[in-house]
Parts: C-alpha cells; sequence; structure tokens
C-alpha cells in the first residue's frame, strides 16, 4: 500500500447503462476511468460479492484484471456472511469470488460490515480462521474487516482477534463526532491498536458534495479552486491511521477531481479542519426532528412503521438540503417495502407512550409522509 497514494478506486457505485438495473455497468466509461486511475500512479480497487446486484467483481475482471498487468493493481474483496450458511460454505464463496476477479490471489480480504451481531457469527461459522488459511495459502496477502458500529464493539473485536490487519471505517467530518456513527471514537480505537484504517464513505454517499448553499459558500471561501467533495476526501485522507480513501466513483468526471484532489495530496490544516467540523456541527443542528434511535417505539406498532429510520430520512433533508430529497425518497420506499409506510399510522399513540423524548410522533409521521411519499 503506498502511503503517498492514497486514493482507492470503489466499485460500488460505477455507471449504468440503464439506471434502473445495477447490474448494467457501462464498461466503456468504467475502462476509461480505471485506465485514468491507474495511469495516475493509483493502484487500489475495492468490490464485493453483493455490489452491484452481484456483478461488480467481474467488472473488475473485465475493466482491470483482462487489460492491465497483475502488478499494476491491488485488489480488496470481501467475505460478506449473509450470503453463506455453513462453516463449508466458507471456502467456496472465496473460490468463486476468485473466478469472477479473474485472479489468483486477493491483496486484501475483509470480513463485511462486522458488527456485534455479525462478530457472533463470524465466530461461529469459524470466519476469522477461514481467513488465516487463505492467507496462509498465499491466497490472501492481507486480512481484517469492514465496520459499521459503535467503538465499544470495535474495541471488542480487536481486542479477541489482533490477528485482523486492517479496518474499514465509515469516516467523514459529519460522522467525526456523530453519536450512531462514531467515526472518530472508532479511529481512536485503531491508532490504540495500532491497526491502519480504509475509510468508506468519506464523501457520505455524495452528501458532502451537495451542500446547503450557505455551507457550500463557507468552503469556497476557504479554497475557490477545490471542489465542495475535495474538502471532504481531503478531511479523510488527513486523519492519522488513515492508510487508504475509497471513493465510489459514479462517473469520469468524479474520477478527474478525485484524481485531482489526491494526486498531489496535501493535508487539511489545522484551521481548515477546525472550519469542516463547525460546518459539521452547524449540519448535526438542522435536523427538524430529535430523536436519538431508541427504538422504544417500534417495539407494539401495529402497522410495523420503522418510525426512527423514517425519522433518519427527514432529518437528512433537513440536514443536507433538497438535493439530498431524491436518495432519501428511494431510501424510503426501499424500507418500506418491508415495514409499514408512515402514511399507515392509526394513532393508536403507543409509540408515543413509550417515546422517552416525549415527541409527537404521530404528527411527525404526518411529516414524514408528506416529505417522502
Amino acid at each position: 500500500m503506498n502511503p503517498d497514494k492514497k486514493l482507492a478506486f470503489g466499485l460500488m457505485r460505477l455507471p449504468q447503462t440503464d439506471p434502473s438495473d445495477p447490474t448494467s455497468i457501462d464498461d466503456a466509461q468504467v475502462c476509461a476511468m480505471v485506465d485514468r486511475f491507474l495511469g495516475a500512479g493509483f493502484t487500489y480497487f475495492d468490490t464485493a460479492a453483493p455490489y452491484h446486484g452481484g456483478a461488480s467483481e467481474e467488472a473488475f475482471r473485465r475493466c482491470v484484471v483482462e487489460r492491465h498487468p497483475r502488478d499494476a493493481y491491488t485488489v480488496t474483496d470481501k467475505l460478506s456472511l449473509w450470503m453463506v450458511e455453513r462453516p463449508e460454505d466458507l471456502r467456496p464463496f472465496f473460490d468463486a469470488q476468485l473466478e469472477r476477479l479473474g485472479v489468483d490471489y486477493v491483496d486484501y480480504y475483509l470480513l463485511h460490515a462486522m458488527d456485534a451481531a455479525r462478530l457472533e457469527r463470524a465466530e461461529e461459522l469459524g470466519a476469522f480462521d477461514v481467513l488465516a488459511q487463505l492467507k496462509a495459502d498465499g491466497l490472501v496477502r492481507h486480512v481484517g474487516f469492514s465496520f459499521h458500529d459503535t467503538a465499544d464493539v470495535l474495541e471488542r473485536i480487536l481486542e479477541r482477534h489482533p490477528e485482523m490487519e486492517y479496518v474499514q471505517l465509515q469516516l467523514n467530518y459529519a460522522d467525526w463526532e456523530d453519536a450512531e456513527v462514531q467515526s472518530r471514537a472508532c479511529h481512536e480505537v485503531c491508532e490504540r491498536h495500532s491497526k491502519p484504517v480504509l475509510v468508506m464513505e468519506p464523501v457520505k454517499g455524495g452528501q458532502l458534495a451537495n451542500l446547503p448553499p450557505d455551507l457550500e459558500e463557507r468552503l469556497r471561501a476557504m479554497g475557490p479552486e477545490r471542489s465542495v467533495a475535495s474538502w471532504a476526501i481531503r478531511f479523510a485522507a488527513s486523519q492519522p491511521q488513515v492508510a487508504m480513501v475509497l471513493s465510489g466513483m459514479s462517473d469520469e468526471a468524479q474520477a478527474a477531481d478525485n484524481l485531482a484532489t489526491m494526486r498531489d495530496f496535501q493535508p487539511l490544516t489545522a484551521e481548515e479542519q477546525v472550519e469542516l467540523l463547525d460546518i459539521a456541527e452547524e449540519i448535526r443542528s438542522r435536523a427538524s426532528i430529535p430523536c436519538t434511535a431508541c427504538r422504544y417505539c417500534v417495539d407494539g406498532c401495529p402497522q410495523k412503521i420503522r418510525i426512527p429510520d423514517y425519522f433518519k430520512l427527514v432529518n437528512r433533508v433537513a440536514m443536507f438540503g433538497e438535493g439530498s430529497l431524491p436518495k432519501a425518497r428511494r431510501d424510503y420506499a426501499a424500507q418500506a417495502q418491508s415495514a409499514g409506510k408512515a402514511s399507515d399510522c392509526v394513532h393508536c399513540l403507543q409509540c408515543e407512550e413509550h417515546c422517552p423524548q416525549h415527541l409527537p410522533i404521530t404528527e411527525l409521521l404526518e411529516q414524514v409522509a408528506e416529505v417522502l411519499e
């Protein structure tokens, strides 16, 4: 891993020929992006079996492996535990990934999206032992895990499995002090355990590339020549434990902007970091619903409405502006497929009786329906 080339090409949000079909990857555009990326001296690619409806790994083979020598790139793939059922499924799962990738070995292999429940599941399946054996067999060069949980859970994993070499974290300036994501606290755990950090979601799914106009103006004042997204990339890359910053590049313009930011990387100054964290605090202050996501309201809901999840989506729109509304509506529609919609509320008021914040939940659900349905 080149310490001077911290930008990674994430293959999770590739350009598509059909926006409604995630498997319709635009190979021509991806190949152009790959060539530009490698030509600038960057080498790190990140994929996983579930990405693009299962098509991401094969796109990597077509656009990278079949067109460039093996020593020109490194590839990270992941063991997605929800896609296996028994211990004996783990090795065939990996072998199928190797075949789709078209390589003889994987440079970095991560347990995918670990949290408290998946830690227990991974140990039950013997996944940590499988990773160790793959490394011993030379099929994997380095092992680690990607992570979505609180800092205390991360501490638990690293205490129980110090053999893990890398941790992939959601890290960006908006989530640095976020009570749920805990980017800073998780980064500090990695520092204590001397584990290099691979950053995912540095631009928070694109939200930090499209800020409300007044906040964008504050960034422009610091550096008129820099894109809004570049500040988020630089924030992530400037943190001391960070070894690599993944960007899920969706088109050639994004790739060009990322390369312009990271080709001659300049860490944030202390003053710039303070300003970004102040902007993050301003973003958080704009949340319209003070929900703590305790989920007491969910138990007993006769309509099985995912109340805190829907409030979170409305808060996202309030914090990041109208530009975030289309994605919030898509996420809402996806969540409502397996749960009640906000407009399904029957005003039984059980949720309000259980809410520690004493929120007027039934009224707020009407607001959710107005915004997201």
